[in-house]
């Protein structure tokens, strides 16, 4: 049995973090969730940027280039074409789930990431122009971003909160998301809206890879992701979330996001068999992906009090690394790389619109 099919076994869900037109045409995505075990998808500005550069997209925006639409329009256009396919594809899971599974991602502009009127009055005409049930509409867990996430999910729009890292700001994004839960349950509304809270992992180890000895390298950000799956699970177990369970609520999923390794010297699928656990997802690229199914292996799952992590974060802060001042920073540069993405992808959508005009 492959290691994506034994994790899958084990309850944690793998998402694939990529899609373009031609994975979709090609039968690429199809033929992860038949023979890979991948049960959703996310998406990204980057990920469109160098599919559109490529060229596979130009007979699109040929057609659609004389409609007087926006760069950022059209791209919404483009990306939702691709979703609702790929909605489609895994509605058979989402189904069959109950709605836990299945599901696609499309984030809101990231210009928007500290304008929480603006980000709810995108979400809902973002949702609502989509027309799929297993599409979350992905809003950042930054300070203004929070309350967002909270009108969002009263409103019943299925929300991924992106751009988390560390459990400190896991716990105020599942706040948020309780907080939209328990007013829909005050206004006699279905209590079920479907949420994840990705935390970013990768970067944790980028950030301090200069700053810690050897035998500390690329140890943090699975230290990290092991005081938030504590964190997920303390929540999971308190008395606010058993009594809006006792009334029909769901728990927001745990989503671990940018696991695919950048120390060349590290292995390949680090950030895959260090996060097993169960009722979680594990978003991920096709390299990573496609190394995890060679030749991955399934870690024991991640202990829900935390085990020794206390001890382990006790290193790092011995060794100068401030977490909490880090877990900000990481936060701004995030908001800010997603900025640049963005205004990157809409230079690239002008420079195409113009050569197959």
């Amino acid at each position: 049995m492959k290691a994506t099919e034994t994790l899958h076994q084990h309850g944690q869900s793998l998402w694939l973090d990529n899609i373009t037109r031609s994975m979709l045409d090609d039968g690429i995505i199809q033929h992860y969730i038949d023979s890979y075990s991948v049960t959703g998808l996310t998406s990204n500005p980057s990920i469109y940027d160098k599919a559109i550069g490529s060229g596979d997209y130009d007979d699109a925006i040929r057609s659609k280039s004389g409609h007087g639409l926006s760069p950022e329009d059209l791209f919404f256009d483009l990306a939702i074409e691709d979703l609702r396919r790929a909605a489609d594809l895994f509605l058979p899971l989402h189904e069959r789930t109950d709605g836990v599974d299945g599901w696609v991602s499309l984030e809101v502009s990231p210009l928007l990431a500290y304008d929480t009127a603006r980000t709810v009055e995108a979400a809902k005409t973002l949702h609502q122009q989509a027309g799929r049930s297993n599409l979350f509409i992905k809003i950042p867990g930054t300070v203004e971003g929070l309350p967002a996430i909270t009108e969002a999910i009263a409103a019943g729009i299925p929300v991924n909160v992106t751009l988390l890292f560390s459990a400190d700001q896991y716990l105020a994004a599942a706040d948020a998301y309780l907080k939209g839960i328990e007013r829909r349950i005050a206004n006699g509304l279905n209590p079920v809206v479907g949420s994840v809270a990705s935390v970013f992992m990768s970067r944790w180890d980028k950030a301090v890879a200069k700053q810690v000895p050897a035998e500390l390298q690329d140890k943090l950000a699975l230290a990290v992701g092991l005081d938030v799956y504590r964190a997920y699970r303390g929540l999971m177990d308190s008395d606010r979330f058993q009594r809006l369970e006792n009334v029909g609520a769901r728990m927001q999923r745990l989503l671990w996001a940018s696991t695919s390794t950048k120390h060349p010297a590290a292995p390949d699928t680090l950030y895959v068999h260090g996060l097993a656990a169960p009722f979680t997802v594990n978003t991920m690229p096709d390299a990573t992906l496609e190394a995890f199914f060679d030749h991955g292996e399934v870690g024991d799952p991640l202990p829900a009090d935390g085990g020794d992590v206390d001890a382990l974060l006790a290193r790092f802060t011995d060794a100068g690394v401030d977490l909490g001042k880090i877990a900000a920073q990481l936060q701004r540069d995030g908001a800010t790389s997603f900025v640049d993405a963005w205004n990157e992808l809409m230079g690239r959508i002008e420079t195409q619109t113009s050569a197959v005009a």
